[in-house]
């Protein structure tokens, strides 16, 4: 839920802290002649050590930060989830891994969903290489019965490799994009320069990998994006999809977050892209501007997305989730009026066309199992891709 208004004003901390980002920032655009790539820009807005949004220890997550992400919101999300997870988890070896578990509110909903009908994952591990994040998670999964789910923190997917079930919550539209815009002759990047107060942008003839990708992107498309059109395309995306793939023996990753198929994402009408900044639940258009103070996100292209999972020898299908009817209903049978108002709420802001219904896509990606998968009967999306 977006509050209306401009950016909500930094505190003295924030602004000390986006200086000294602003300040390691400048340093790269010298060193690279005087222009930095925006997917460099974006890396260390959000990821700079100490400094970065995610790793700085400011508060981001619910009414008091930045955003609220789907399990945030209401643990529909979450029971709805664990029906997938459920007939998922095949025997009792299989693990539940987490890439980017936020505030940890996922995994405690998740696992004690699948504890009230016996399923309760044996090991719940988190890929998490934000140690602030990290230790957060940890304060609140520490509250769980440690009987039923053993919780174990990586910087990585285990090397020795993994069978069971992996989720990304918004997780592929936090990884950085590079932003290009179409010309006669091919395409520009459009990158970061130092401005007085701040950074601007300008664009350059796009070269290499993103003259590749964009070309690659128009040969896709119904037909050639005209030029003057602006966008983003994500290049670190194959790479995390093939590091994910490598240490997957059998199992699932399921891929929740914001985008569309490459045809809708692309589309003409969508000219400017979708990078933005969320500042206290506001949606912020400076995506420049108090660098390591706000989120950055760009929707996920899951063509391309299903394209990379291919490349890495993996299965992918475009779902929709279901069965939050029947999660609706178990929380509010018998609850308060106040609280079935709250449920029905969440379940309308999950689903409405203006909401997060429009917006929020599951991909199953498998390897050595094959749907329809349990928990995604109500309508499956693949054929768009």
């Amino acid at each position: 839920m977006l509050t209306p208004g401009g950016p909500a004003p930094i505190d003295a901390e924030e602004s000390q802290r986006s200086r000294a980002l602003a300040e390691r920032i400048r340093g790269r655009i010298q060193a690279n002649g005087g222009w930095l790539p925006f997917s460099t820009f974006m890396q260390a807005a959000l990821y700079e050590p100490e400094l970065g949004y995610y790793v700085s220890g400011a508060a981001i997550f619910g009414a008091a930060g930045d955003f609220v992400t789907a399990p945030e919101l209401s643990p529909l999300f979450a029971g709805c989830l664990a029906r997938a997870v459920d007939g998922l988890l095949q025997d009792a070896t299989d693990d539940v891994l987490e890439f980017g578990a936020g505030s940890g509110r996922l995994a405690a909903e998740l696992v004690a969903a699948l504890a009230r009908v016996g399923r309760a994952p044996r090991r719940y591990r988190i890929v998490e290489p934000s140690p602030v994040l990290r230790e957060r998670q940890r304060r609140l999964l520490e509250r769980m019965p440690r009987e039923a789910t053993a919780f174990e923190w990586l910087d990585a997917p285990p090397p020795e490799g993994w069978s069971g079930v992996a989720i990304a919550n918004e997780v592929l539209d936090a990884l950085p994009v590079d932003r290009f815009r179409v010309t006669a002759a091919g395409a520009d990047a459009i990158g970061v320069v130092a401005a007085a107060g701040g950074f601007a942008w300008q664009a350059r003839a796009a070269e290499g990998a993103l003259a590749r990708a964009v070309e690659s992107l128009q040969q896709r498309l119904p037909s050639r994006l005209p030029p003057g059109f602006v966008s983003e395309i994500r290049p670190g995306q194959r790479e995390w999809i093939a590091r994910a793939a490598a240490s997957l023996r059998r199992g699932v990753l399921l891929v929740v977050d914001y985008g569309l198929p490459r045809a809708q994402l692309y589309h003409p009408s969508r000219d400017g892209g979708t990078l933005c900044a969320f500042r206290r639940h506001r949606r912020v258009d400076d995506v420049l501007a108090e660098a390591g103070t706000r989120d950055l996100t760009a929707w996920v292209d899951f063509s391309a997305l299903a394209d990379d999972a291919r490349a890495a020898g993996l299965e992918a299908h475009f779902l929709l989730e279901n069965g939050i009817d029947e999660e609706l209903a178990r929380h509010v049978d018998g609850a308060a009026e106040a609280v079935r108002a709250a449920h029905r709420q969440a379940a309308a802001t999950l689903l409405l066309p203006g909401e997060m219904g429009e917006r929020f896509k599951v991909m199953a990606i498998a390897r050595g199992i094959r749907g329809p998968f349990r928990g995604f009967g109500f309508r499956d999306l693949s054929a768009s891709l």
